[in-house]
């Protein structure tokens, strides 16, 4: 069974970008929970972040195979249709993250375009809220 690990725009950066918002964990480290999580559970974790909404997408599609997926798409979940519709595309179940509470913060991050489109959503969580993710994400796979 493999899980995806996908990661947005500036989250390259976590840990050091707005730590206030943010944080001071690093991805790499929130990977690092996540793929001991994933190996517990009797999973693999197949992470990737890329600054390209294409790159995204090109990874979503070439890993259809995957059991399920959480996403955090960064700013793109205010702004891409096509990432959306990439989601919408995924034959497994997508769990779209996102750090800080969106609904707290500016008008034009209120709005997911993924909304719709994911299984589940964990919002306002921290970096918590990857681990929070990948354990619904097994959970449901489990039901399945």
């Amino acid at each position: 069974m493999k899980f995806l690990f996908v990661n947005g725009p500036n989250l390259n950066l976590l840990g050091s970008r707005q730590p206030e918002i943010y944080g001071t964990t690093t991805l790499a480290a929130v990977e690092e929970s996540c793929r001991k999580l994933a190996r517990d559970a009797g999973a693999d974790l197949v992470a990737f972040q890329s600054n390209h909404e294409g790159a995204l997408i090109d990874f979503l599609q070439q890993h259809r195979q995957a059991a399920g997926a959480i996403i955090n798409p960064g700013g793109l979940a205010h702004t891409s249709i096509v990432l959306r519709d990439a989601v919408a595309d995924c034959p497994f179940p997508v769990v779209e993250v996102h750090i800080s509470d969106i609904a707290a913060r500016e008008e034009f991050r209120r709005t997911s375009f993924l909304t719709a489109v994911t299984a589940h959503r964990v919002i306002g969580k921290g970096v918590t809220g990857y681990e929070l993710a990948l354990r619904w994400l097994i959970e449901e796979t489990k039901r399945a």
